[in-house]
């Protein structure tokens, strides 16, 4: 039997003007408040999650927040992969659409600017294909200017010279700085062209602003890098033109004890705030948060770390410039201290209301797992792979990442609540790889050191925006650099490249629409401005819709089982 639900569109407009009558629930502990029981889409487990009402099906969100990949870095031939022998073959879908990639402008990888440009000296380069022996690279130059540069005003034919570093031990462009014009193909970054081909992605996804990972985790919360208040030593900020700090680059966040001897903290909201005033549960997961669990290696504390054998390392599993919500008094848990116990994950209190709980919303990844497993799967979560799983180049590589990614998505999958879950992959940063599609800013900056991409002093025309005082403020040039942004779940549009133009801030705004009757942080949040994730979803969907599932080989991101096969005209031969 098929459910006709509301179109994407009327599903928003309907709950604007009538089915937010009431509160949303999970008011108490046990979910009773005194809207309990009232929500708007029937056919879910009697859980408070799941009775917390929303403005569409979706009742619970999961936000996989990866590290340093440019979408043109993981998408430059989508969806024609070399297939070399012995790696695992993609071959896509005929109806697969189109996507803005290099391989829709082939002049880009034969006849590059960045290798044309003679101001890249030696490390002028083509795009030219990684292969998956070859994960194990170099970071690249990723700051706040340096991004800016390379976009020379538009050009996009300077990322060798200020964002370029060759990888030890490389042969040709991977030993110089052409190392940045290196992307990937369906034959190493699998998973994701698989998750790709059966659910929906965007091709005009970016950062809100330029620079590295702290500025893009504090914006898929918050929105807003400015205010900024520097705790300990010094941090990278800038004067924001209005008497304040806007944050523009990698500081740990303050009291943190894992923290190193630089510290900053931020004095806006974020949507944890605005979640904990709807009394909605959700938590910030990340690995090695725990710091009383003794790996394998028998590292523990703020030390706990684990092997790769991709990498030869063992990486540090918890990274505190990356944890977004230990950046806020309101939202933090310094410390690291425990849950009160599983049934408490997410939640502000203990089992009985009757204290604050320590951790806070902050957890480790295994929390997660646990929690979902007992029943207790969070409204909305924010998951932080444990370093060597994040796929940051230098302690992580896009195989790594792969096997967190997709075991947490096989996971998830299995549960019960799958069938009203959706799953966000998005980045914090481009890490300064290569990506042809520069945007024009929208967000102005005129820091006289800082700001570039449009010449000296300049990002941008007009008002800069507002910062947390409402004043215009300096810091916040963008949007910044393109990242790859995928819708997984069975009311993904299926087989979809969205061209909507989104930001990391479009998961704040998503989560304000669907649970808070689009309540905005307000305070200059990129919120109010950021484009929608809905051109991703398709809600009138089968009866069926949880049986709608890609199962993938977390090694080498091939197809295990899926059930959407017949609704592709698709022909994969996973084999490896």
């Amino acid at each position: 039997m098929r459910k006709n639900l509301l179109s994407t569109a009327a599903m928003f407009a309907v709950a604007a003007v009538a089915a937010w009558s009431g509160a949303v629930v999970a008011d108490d502990f046990d979910g009773r408040g005194p809207d309990f029981g009232r929500h708007d889409n029937d056919d879910h487990r009697r859980s408070p999650q799941n009775e917390a009402r929303t403005a569409t099906p979706i009742k619970h969100l999961v936000v996989i927040f990866n590290e340093n990949r440019s979408f043109d870095h993981y998408f430059a031939t989508y969806p024609n992969a070399t297939n070399p022998p012995g790696e695992p073959v993609f071959k896509a879908a005929r109806n697969t659409p189109a996507v803005n990639n290099l391989a829709a402008n082939p002049y880009l990888l034969n006849n590059n600017g960045n290798f044309t440009n003679p101001a890249n000296g030696s490390g002028a380069a083509n795009p030219f294909r990684i292969d998956r022996s070859q994960v194990n690279t170099a970071g690249q130059g990723h700051s706040y200017t340096p991004e800016q540069e390379a976009y020379d005003n538009g050009a996009a034919d300077l990322f060798p010279k200020f964002t370029g570093h060759g990888t030890t031990g490389g042969a040709g462009a991977f030993g110089t700085n052409g190392m940045v014009m290196g992307y990937y193909d369906g034959n190493t970054v699998t998973g994701l062209w698989n998750y790709a081909q059966h659910f929906a992605m965007s091709d005009n996804a970016y950062t809100d602003t330029y620079g590295p990972s702290t500025p893009g985790a504090v914006n898929v919360i918050s929105g807003q890098t400015n205010g900024a208040k520097i705790i300990v030593g010094s941090a990278a900020t800038i004067s924001d033109g209005a008497g304040g700090l806007t944050l523009i680059g990698d500081t740990d966040p303050g009291f943190d004890v894992c923290s190193g001897t630089n510290q900053v903290m931020m004095t806006g909201k974020n949507i944890g705030d605005l979640l904990n005033a709807a009394h909605l549960t959700w938590g910030s997961f990340a690995g090695g948060f725990d710091l009383q669990t003794v790996n394998i290696n028998q590292t523990t504390g703020c030390l706990r770390s684990t092997f790769s054998s991709i990498l030869g390392a063992s990486p540090k599993d918890y990274i505190p410039h990356h944890i977004w919500f230990q950046y806020f008094t309101s939202t933090a848990n310094p410390t690291h201290a425990r849950p009160s116990s599983t049934q408490a994950i997410g939640y502000s209190t203990t089992g009985n209301g009757a204290m604050a709980d320590p951790a806070n919303h902050n957890y480790d990844l295994n929390d997660f797992y646990a929690a979902v497993k007992a029943g207790n799967y969070p409204s909305v979560s924010y998951v932080k792979m444990p370093a060597y799983e994040d796929g940051h180049p230098g302690n992580s590589d896009p195989l790594d990442e792969q096997q967190g990614t997709v075991s947490l998505i096989n996971f998830l999958q299995q549960q019960p609540d799958w069938k009203n879950t959706a799953v966000v992959i998005t980045y914090d940063d481009s890490d300064g790889w290569y990506d042809h599609a520069y945007a024009t800013p929208t967000s102005a900056s005129f820091d006289p050191a800082a700001d570039q991409v449009n010449g000296p002093g300049k990002c941008g025309t007009g008002i800069q925006p507002l910062g947390v005082n409402g004043q215009p403020v300096n810091g916040r040039c963008g949007p910044g650099t393109r990242i790859p942004f995928m819708v997984i779940s069975p009311f993904a549009k299926r087989n979809y490249v969205s061209h909507e133009r989104i930001s990391q801030a479009s998961v704040v705004r998503f989560i304000e629409d669907n649970w808070l009757r689009g309540q905005r942080i307000g305070g200059g949040s990129f919120d109010a401005s950021a484009g929608s994730i809905l051109d991703m979803f398709d809600f009138d969907q089968d009866d069926d819709r949880g049986n709608n599932k890609l199962v993938l080989d977390p090694a080498t991101g091939s197809v295990v089982a899926g059930s959407q096969d017949h609704d592709h005209d698709h022909d994969h031969d996973q084999g490896h």
